[in-house]
């Protein structure tokens, strides 16, 4: 039975994740229609790559984590195709900037360290260090939504707090916890555990200084596409 449930949730984390990675796709058929990038930075696809590669390779070498890392896998593919896309259509100097950060962060960086894990390390402290690489990736996620809830206090208003990422954070955060616990996965329970409590915030700030009749204008919208593709993963499962 208690099997059955990790299943359950495994699938549904899977599926909740996978709609955090493509949630930006409108930020790319933009960008392939206006033919630039605009304002809008590698930074967070580079991250996501950077964190679905360490949560791809701890599900592959963690028993029983299949459903971990087949969404990261499928994370992993998607963020290939947005910095693709990013690196054909940015500015020259976005370009340059965009392709060391990719070279560094999401080739040699990850590169290195999984092939140092895999043959230096055996067992549980294998399993250990490449654990606490996806939890310190995916706790680096989370400036994007901490930055928002100083915003809407601040300001205080959530027009620059999109409903929609803080309901994602939430959903997403409480299905893998739920994961975690019955799976017995720390590694997996403590992103996303925080996750689940930093999207409760969120959600209990939008009931506090939500006001109706101010509507959401452009910016916000722009906005809210960025910061979506900022969203943890999972397993941000960052995440």
């Amino acid at each position: 039975m208690a099997v059955s449930f990790i299943v359950l949730f495994g699938v549904l984390g899977n599926i909740m994740s996978g709609l955090v990675y493509i949630s930006p796709a409108n930020v790319f058929v933009r960008i392939v229609k206006r033919r630039s990038t605009e304002e809008f930075e590698s930074i967070p696809y580079v991250s996501k790559l950077l964190n679905a590669y360490f949560w791809s390779y701890y599900g592959l070498i963690e028993p029983n984590s299949v459903l971990v890392a087949s969404v990261n896998i499928f994370g992993a593919g998607v963020e290939i195709v947005f910095l693709t896309i990013f690196l054909l259509f940015a500015t020259p100097r976005m370009k340059a900037r965009t392709a060391m950060l990719v070279a560094a962060l999401d080739v040699a960086f990850p590169a290195a360290a999984i092939l140092l894990t895999q043959f230096l390390l055996h067992g549980d402290k294998r399993i250990d260090v490449a654990g606490l690489f996806c939890v310190v990736f995916s706790m680096i996620a989370y400036a994007s939504p901490l930055s928002a809830m100083k915003t809407v206090v601040i300001l205080k208003s959530v027009e620059y707090m999109p409903f929609l990422l803080s309901f994602i954070l939430f959903l997403n955060g409480g299905v893998w916890t739920l994961y975690s616990i019955l799976a017995k996965d720390l590694f997996v329970g403590i992103p996303n555990g925080i996750g689940f409590l930093l999207g409760t915030a969120q959600l209990i700030l939008y009931a506090i200084y939500w006001k109706p009749t101010k509507p959401f204008n452009q910016v916000s919208d722009d906005l809210e596409d960025q910061q979506i593709s900022e969203a943890l993963v999972p397993a941000s499962k960052s995440t």
